[in-house]
């Protein structure tokens, strides 16, 4: 699934090449990704409105029109979304089509037809988006606050960190590479970890999701489609039975909350 890297790369991506755009038009190829919203009210409410913003939420992609309405993208397993020069060349797989001024489009590509897209009045915004955790690359994901939040969770850290309540965008390679770079063991409850390594685990989520913005920048650069962490070099994601590069030891898998954690049980403690 892509995570907040990705879709950040998206969004800057959208704001140099779509941004101050006219929707002459706005066509939902596949109503199931608008339920329980109707996909005609979707398409006549965008159609002659000005994309005015491109804004990131969490994993969720704000697409700021005027008149005060935005419709709300998420990615999910599969989708991309992305601009095309002539909105009438679209693939298979396109979902939602918003044909542009000067012939462009801005697409919805999702092979699986998992993600979903609804339009909401600016004013609904903050209430639907109230249970997202603070932005990790904004100025009030502080130190003093991560740890206020941290001490009071009984989760173990990964599963903590996966949280979207706790911290908005953290995918599981990132959530994975941050605690290896904090050398912590992702089964410890939040609770049981020092104050000192809860600092350093902050300052490790910041870092590790600083370079991976940066590389999905680049991955999205090239052509074709792009997938999760492309570019950035892993430390442990994916890397079971292989040695660690800080001690040597094999990295081990584990499944937590139905998904796989990699860490080295020698150096995460």
């Amino acid at each position: 699934m892509p995570a907040l890297p990705e879709v950040e790369a998206v969004c800057r991506r959208l704001r140099a090449e779509a941004l101050g755009a006219s929707i002459l038009e706005a066509r939902i190829l596949r109503p199931g990704i608008a339920v329980p919203q109707k996909a005609a009210a979707i398409e006549r409410a965008l159609s002659g409105r000005t994309l005015r913003a491109v804004e990131r939420r969490g994993k969720n992609i704000l697409l700021r029109c005027s008149q005060d309405v935005t419709l709300r993208v998420h990615l999910r397993m599969t989708g991309n979304l992305y601009v095309v020069p002539d909105y009438r060349l679209r693939s298979a797989t396109v979902r939602m089509a918003l044909h542009l001024s000067g012939g462009r489009g801005v697409v919805f590509d999702d092979p699986r037809a998992l993600g979903r897209v609804s339009l909401h009045a600016d004013g609904e915004l903050p209430s639907l988006l109230s249970a997202i955790g603070p932005e990790p690359l904004s100025a009030e994901f502080t130190p003093a606050a991560f740890l206020a939040s941290a001490r009071r969770s009984r989760k173990p850290a990964k599963l903590y960190l996966m949280d979207q309540a706790s911290v908005a965008g953290l995918g599981n390679i990132y959530a994975a590479e941050a605690l290896y770079q904090a050398r912590i063991d992702p089964r410890k409850p939040m609770m049981r970890i020092s104050p000192a390594r809860l600092q350093t685990l902050h300052h490790s989520i910041v870092e590790v999701l600083r370079a991976a913005v940066e590389s999905a920048v680049r991955a999205y650069a090239q052509p074709g489609r792009f997938t999760e962490a492309e570019a950035y070099p892993v430390a442990v994601y994916g890397r079971e039975g292989e040695p660690c590069f800080r001690c040597g030891k094999a990295i081990r898998r584990i499944p937590q909350g139905g998904r796989s954690t990699y860490f080295c049980p020698h150096c995460q403690r």
